[in-house]
């Protein structure tokens, strides 16, 4: 409870007293092996341009898994799109 409210304000945490008690058998544990991962990558328009062009320099340099064709498309959409304009 001290990571969800760390000024306290809760009962004290006790296995055989209310409010907690009753509730701590409800609780349960997963343990996951990431197997797979899909992700979307956001291109942010309405960014500033010096922005923009920032991030695909980051992701040129990185140089990981599929950076090379996102920072391609990130100028690629810059030079079509251009500024954002409110």
């Amino acid at each position: 409870m001290a990571h969800f409210q760390p000024d306290g304000d809760h009962a004290p945490i006790d296995p055989d007293q209310p409010p907690y008690g009753r509730m701590l058998s409800g609780i349960r544990g997963l343990k996951l092996e990431v197997t797979d991962v899909r992700a979307k990558f956001k291109y942010d328009d309405h960014k500033p341009v010096e922005h923009r062009t920032a991030v695909a320099g980051r992701l040129t340099a990185r140089s990981q898994g599929l950076d090379a064709p996102a920072a391609h498309q990130q100028l690629r959409r810059l030079d079509r799109i251009g500024p954002w304009k409110s």
